[in-house]
């Protein structure tokens, strides 16, 4: 009998319950979904390749803390159980943008910012959305292609000063919510922008890619906050491009979760870029986060600091991966990594994997982490002066978050965040 060789054949893997359901969701919803000849072929490549490799496992080094194919366990129908309702802006003079559901609402009218709904470029340009091919290893890139409803795409004209801030809010009701948010800030710009994700806890799978672009001289502070309630299954990334002189301060906040995958990709592309990042985690039950940033220094010139801090309480599991890289070109760069964490419970867990590749020779770099219990000196010296334990722990806490929220300008702004930090300490503190 002659031998049939297998040599170079891939095998074919068994799919989950979770990645059957996602590929026959697509069945169900393609001819729903907005888009022309082009957008539908960038679904099916994306879900082709789903397909093919599965959601990533640990062998993927970027998911090795977060092994998303064991963790996504299931996923909810399409279909909403609910009806989403908007929240209060965080600051009262914001301008909103709602995507309820996934489907965008009418657009405010604000001088200087032009805006358009994705939908209309999946039907025309899909070009602007870098809708093309995805990597095996990019789940955030594999489902939100696939499944991309809508979302909104901001301009900002060049040298505009705006002064009301605007905040989009994605409001879920349950099921699936699929978005992507495009703002391209022209030269000197400067604008604050709040992108929040909001729910109660019902059983959600969302995803959404944020694409920034900030031009020479632009000065942009956003701010993301997620927020979705206990079951929420959130896959984010933001995809940011830095010109020159251009300085963006990217604030990240997750408040819990049942699984929460936020990645931050950054280029420093133009002499004097500045990056700014800040992230605090509030983790709570069963919640698993996962923060992972990637930034490029690749020109000369260029400056980040990188500022994380984690609370983490109960049988929650959260991950930091933050990797600086520094181009061979990219001499006096100045980059500066800390992720701090303060531990509450014995079975919270949290990892930690802080790195540097440096090709350049005349830089200034840095990275450091920590992990930490409540110092009871600390709380000893509180309890002493007749606070109580609980409201004790609670100051210490607040005091290790708070440094971070300070650094923002909008006193409503900060009084808005400490605030649903207190309401998170109250119940998980």
């Amino acid at each position: 009998m002659m031998a049939v060789s297998t040599m170079g054949t891939a095998k074919k893997i068994e799919l989950t319950d979770a990645e059957n359901a996602l590929v026959e969701s697509f069945v169900d919803r393609l001819g729903r979904l907005p888009g022309n000849a082009d957008t539908v072929q960038a679904r099916d490549n994306a879900i082709s390749t789903l397909k093919k490799n599965g959601l990533p496992t640990r062998k993927i080094e970027a998911f090795h803390y977060t092994h998303l194919r064991g963790l996504l366990k299931s996923v909810p129908d399409r279909d909403h159980s609910g009806h989403g309702e908007a929240v209060s802006p965080l600051v009262s003079n914001a301008e909103l943008i709602t995507l309820n559901n996934g489907r965008l609402g009418d657009l405010p009218e604000i001088e200087g910012v032009q805006m358009t709904p994705v939908s209309s470029s999946l039907q025309a340009d899909v070009g602007a959305l870098s809708l093309g091919p995805v990597e095996p290893q990019d789940a955030v890139g594999m489902v939100n292609t696939a499944f991309l409803s809508d979302g909104v795409t901001m301009s900002f004209s060049e040298n505009l000063e705006l002064e009301t801030p605007i905040e989009i809010q994605s409001i879920h009701g349950g099921g699936q919510t699929h978005t992507r948010n495009v703002a391209v800030f022209d030269r000197g710009a400067k604008a604050t922008v709040f992108d929040r994700y909001i729910g109660d806890d019902s059983d959600v799978l969302t995803s959404n890619i944020t694409q920034l672009t900030v031009k020479a001289g632009a000065d942009v502070t956003w701010i993301r906050v997620q927020d979705q309630g206990s079951e929420a299954r959130h896959l984010g990334r933001v995809e940011i491009t830095l010109d020159e002189g251009a300085k963006l301060t990217l604030f990240v906040m997750n408040f819990s979760g049942k699984l929460v995958r936020e990645e931050i990709h950054a280029k420093a592309m133009g002499e004097g870029a500045d990056l700014t990042f800040r992230s605090i985690n509030m983790l709570n039950g069963e919640s698993h986060c996962d923060v992972t940033l990637e930034l490029d220094h690749l020109v000369e010139n260029t400056t980040s600091t990188e500022t994380v801090r984690n609370v983490i309480t109960d049988r929650a599991q959260g991950v930091f991966q933050g990797q600086i890289r520094v181009a061979q070109i990219a001499q006096k760069t100045d980059a500066q990594m800390a992720c701090n964490t303060l531990v509450l419970s014995d079975d919270a867990r949290i990892a930690v994997k802080p790195e540097l590749e440096i090709f350049a020779d005349d830089v200034i770099c840095a990275h450091g982490a920590t992990v930490t219990e409540i110092d009871s000196h600390h709380l000893f010296y509180l309890m002493a002066r007749g606070i109580t334990e609980k409201s004790g722990r609670g100051l210490l806490v607040k005091a290790f978050v708070a440094e971070i929220v300070e650094e923002l300008e909008n006193e409503e702004l900060i009084d808005a965040l400490e605030a649903r930090i207190d309401q998170w300490l109250e119940t998980h503190g």
